[in-house]
């Protein structure tokens, strides 16, 4: 989901829309409309004799507040009994340390800090887990870039689309090959959700004020978490015109309202809320991502929808201190949420690579500081929330139902498959359809394709959501048994040889109901509904 800093890996950028979401360039003239990065700052904790002083954290107020470093925001993972956490709250201002945010229900604190030595003396306080910085960019150095003006939906595409719509088709679902690929046209004859289940979009922000998305939009349940804490201001969680379209993209794929407007998405009865997470430049961090988590388990959210990995790691290895931290954390918030009854599902990834195997190669992490290449075990370190314990991990399929050609992988790891896109050169969709990639709305009353896993989760958060309406008892477990279930088994392609040159571009493992490549299978509405 090319960029500056590389981004956004479960979403991909082509034309006829640009996104900047992705690091990716996989299909053919992929384009890209991602910021300039931030000038790259020393974020790293350095080592430190710390000046003798009575706390825990074995500084003094005084050595703290002498530190030199960059501001930078930390979580610090502790017990949740009251007398701990009043304690390391104590800690962190010792440390120097000012805490932003207390989620005491699942033991995290978000704390911004200058001190270098900050981390390590927070993970020596009794009860504590484990503390790490989430960034290698100083909190005062963020700035909006121009993202660029993307490629809308042209009003001779939308004209023709028109004229091909039938029955009670929206203006723009023949462009939609989306959604008879998951049987979402015969589900929508039997129901289109309940407006009792709201999907919310942990994301870039959303534009409520997109005619497919305000018949649906749960303004309770949406916010803005990008500090760490939550910002409830109206409007709060709306992308600015310089942001990213991501969030408005995906929550139209789930929920787009039937309303004779634009087009459908894969559960147009649904609520649909826009909890905001990515900074002005684009990065999801592990504070904004708990604070996200929380929040929907705190204000009765039925899915969440998870298109990104958190920044600045590409996969966090659990063999380092810093790193296991921010796994902690937002391992933490999303296993209270689904506590809490909410389904968690995220994508699997633009990178085409194995995440079951034994070694991945990850070139461009942190993306925030200065990247380098690193051979990690993808069974230590994570990719999160993707590969978080209870996250529904979804693989992309492109219009001729085989695994798109940038998707990850994995046996074991993908848990369900569902259209993402991909070029038309490796798989044109069947007309009066044009492009092989999504389409969606964009803020400002527009629609665009974007592609990727990032595009392939929200049918399966639509697909969950329209179980929840028929299933309203039903516990986020039971849910996510129905979607396996119910999801037509798709064997392996073998030999995959996605670009037809002769050679192998993946290798699947498994039987038809449980491979790398889909997962369980390709999801499926109509059986949702009627199941």
């Amino acid at each position: 989901m090319a960029h500056p800093h590389p981004r956004r890996r479960p979403s991909l950028a082509v034309p006829v829309v640009l996104s900047l979401t992705a690091s990716l360039g996989f299909l053919p003239a992929a384009a890209s409309a991602a910021p300039a990065a931030a000038p790259a700052t020393a974020g790293t904790q350095a080592s430190g004799t710390p000046a003798a002083g009575t706390s825990a954290a074995g500084t003094s107020a005084a050595a703290a507040s002498a530190a030199t470093g960059p501001n930078l925001s930390y979580v610090v993972n502790t017990r949740t009994d009251a007398r701990t956490l009043a304690s390391v709250r104590r800690e962190i201002t010792r440390a120097g340390g000012t805490l932003v945010a207390g989620y005491d229900r699942i033991g995290v604190l978000v704390a911004h800090s200058a001190n270098p030595d900050f981390a390590r003396l927070m993970r020596a306080v009794p009860g504590v887990a484990s503390a790490g910085a989430t960034r290698h960019t100083p909190l005062a150095a963020a700035s909006t870039a121009d993202m660029g003006a993307p490629q809308v939906l042209g009003a001779a595409q939308a004209a023709a689309a028109g004229a091909a719509a039938t029955g009670g088709q929206d203006p723009l679902e023949p462009l939609q090959w989306d959604l008879p690929a998951i049987k979402a046209d015969k589900a929508h004859e039997k129901t289109l959700g309940s407006p009792d289940v709201t999907v919310a979009v942990i994301d870039t922000g959303v534009d409520d004020t997109h005619p497919d998305i305000a018949p649906n939009f749960d303004r309770a349940a949406s916010v803005n978490c990008v500090s760490g804490k939550p910002d409830t201001a109206d409007g709060a969680w709306r992308p600015s015109a310089s942001e990213s379209p991501h969030g408005t993209h995906v929550a139209g794929e789930i929920a787009a309202a039937r309303n004779g407007v634009g087009m459908t998405g894969v559960a147009p009865g649904v609520r649909v809320a826009g909890i905001k997470v990515a900074d002005p430049d684009g990065y999801f961090y592990t504070e904004s991502v708990v604070c996200g988590f929380v929040w929907a388990a705190e204000h009765h959210v039925d899915v969440t929808n998870n298109s990104y990995f958190t920044d600045p790691w590409l996969f966090n290895c659990t063999t380092d201190p810093d790193q296991k931290a921010l796994v902690d954390a937002v391992g933490r918030a999303s296993r209270y949420a689904e506590r809490r009854g909410t389904v968690n599902i995220a994508a699997a990834g633009n990178e085409n690579v194995d995440l079951a195997s034994d070694s991945i190669t990850d070139p461009d992490s942190p993306n925030d500081g200065t990247p380098s290449s690193r051979v990690i075990d993808p069974h230590q370190c994570f990719d999160i929330p993707t590969q978080l314990p209870g996250v529904v991990t979804v693989a992309a399929t492109g219009a001729k139902g085989l695994k798109a050609s940038y998707s990850s992988y994995g046996r074991g790891v993908v848990d369900i498959a569902a259209p993402g896109g991909d070029s038309t050169v490796y798989q044109a969709p069947a007309p009066p359809a044009t492009s092989g990639l999504i389409l969606g709305p964009l803020p400002g009353g527009k629609w665009g394709y974007m592609g990727g896993t990032s595009m392939a989760t929200p049918h399966v958060a639509g697909v969950a959501a329209l179980i929840k309406s028929t299933h309203p008892g039903a516990s986020p477990a039971l849910v996510k048994a129905l979607l396996y279930a119910e999801a037509d088994a798709t064997p392996c392609t073998d030999p995959y040889d996605i670009n037809g040159d002769g050679k192998v571009d993946a290798v699947c493992e498994g039987p038809a109901n449980r491979n790398g490549f889909y997962g369980r299978g390709m999801v499926d509405a109509l059986a949702a509904v009627t199941g």
